[in-house]
């Protein structure tokens, strides 16, 4: 069996030299062939030299690809053409695997009937949680790529997140590349190309694992635990589950593309943060009402460009 781990990066060149140093202590079994490509989408630090650095030290495990085409899923699909491996593993690089990860994360594969696995992703050592968020809800810390369904493996029948995910192959001539209108890109943080591909191949029939054994820590920088990155994350992600076609059609009336159950849903959620006593209950309320806004902002562009192709979706947050 060959592995390849995809690495892409975009001017992250300190968390990256972390990044490279976990994974190069990887232990796989004899007989397993397995490298690195670190996908560089078009940085403009010193990501190069840091990929050069590694490669010296550790030699055939590192290879560096450049892909000029800005976008997350353009350096995750070009991963993909890049290499032959028999199951390919994904992880960012802004983490830091333990020495076991891979092989936890791939053993699955000796068993024909997966098609895909994924592991859990925990926050860096420190993190605390901060007063006003809500930790009851299984999503509550998906802004920070936390994914987390235990200590116990076990099949998985939702999507895992794309920084400790692994598939075969062939999966990809099946269902095809990651969405280039999903995932962060120049001007959008729009992300969700990770787990739309998941619930494409689910969806299709394919069976996916959970390794509880599989572990990254997922660093968690000053900025990303404010209020204000949660709620523009969920309302990317309100606009993700648009583009991804979770909502917009069936029985619902419609107001400009909007379906009118979310008009009265942000009605009530608006209310509801009012009039909660708890600094958390206030958020929690917030934040949906934020996804809320990502739903009927990106519905109510489609709706437009619909109606008159030459008009583009509207961008930015509320």
């Amino acid at each position: 069996m060959k592995i390849a781990v995809i690495l892409c990066t975009y001017n992250r060149c300190h968390s990256l030299a972390k990044a490279l140093e976990s994974v190069a202590s990887s232990r796989m079994p004899e007989g397993v062939r397995w490298e690195v490509l670190v996908i560089d989408n078009n940085s403009s630090d010193e990501t190069a030299l840091i990929v050069r650095e590694y490669q010296q030290r550790f030699p055939g495990i590192f290879r560096y690809i450049f892909e000029p085409t800005p976008g997350k899923s353009n350096a995750l699909n070009r991963g993909i053409r890049e290499t032959d491996a028999d199951v390919l593993t994904f992880m960012d690089d802004d983490v830091q695997v333990r020495y076991d990860w891979l092989y936890m994360l791939t053993r699955i594969f000796e068993d024909r009937q997966y098609a895909g696995s994924g592991g859990r992703i925990l926050p860096e050592a420190g993190f605390s949680r901060p007063a006003w968020l809500e930790t009851s809800d299984r999503y509550a810390l998906a802004p920070l790529a936390v994914f987390d369904l235990g200590e116990e493996a076990g099949e998985l029948k939702e999507a895992p997140f794309g920084t400790n995910m692994a598939y075969r192959r062939e999966v990809f001539s099946r269902f095809g590349d990651f969405r280039s209108d999903l995932g962060p890109q120049p001007g959008s943080e729009i992300r969700s190309e990770d787990t739309e591909f998941g619930m494409r191949v689910l969806r299709g029939g394919g069976r996916l694992w959970y390794e509880a054994a599989a572990v990254v820590y997922h660093a968690v920088p000053k900025q990303r635990v404010e209020q204000r990155y949660f709620l523009e994350w969920w309302h990317g992600k309100g606009r993700a589950d648009v583009r991804e076609g979770n909502f917009g059609g069936g029985k619902n009336l419609h107001f400009y593309g909007i379906p009118l159950i979310f008009l009265r849903r942000i009605i009530m959620w608006s209310l509801r943060g009012l009039v909660s006593m708890s600094p958390s209950q206030r958020f929690d309320s917030k934040a949906k009402v934020w996804w809320l806004a990502g739903v009927i902002q990106e519905s109510f562009g489609g709706y437009r460009t619909q109606r008159n192709p030459s008009v583009s979706q509207p961008q930015g947050t509320p």
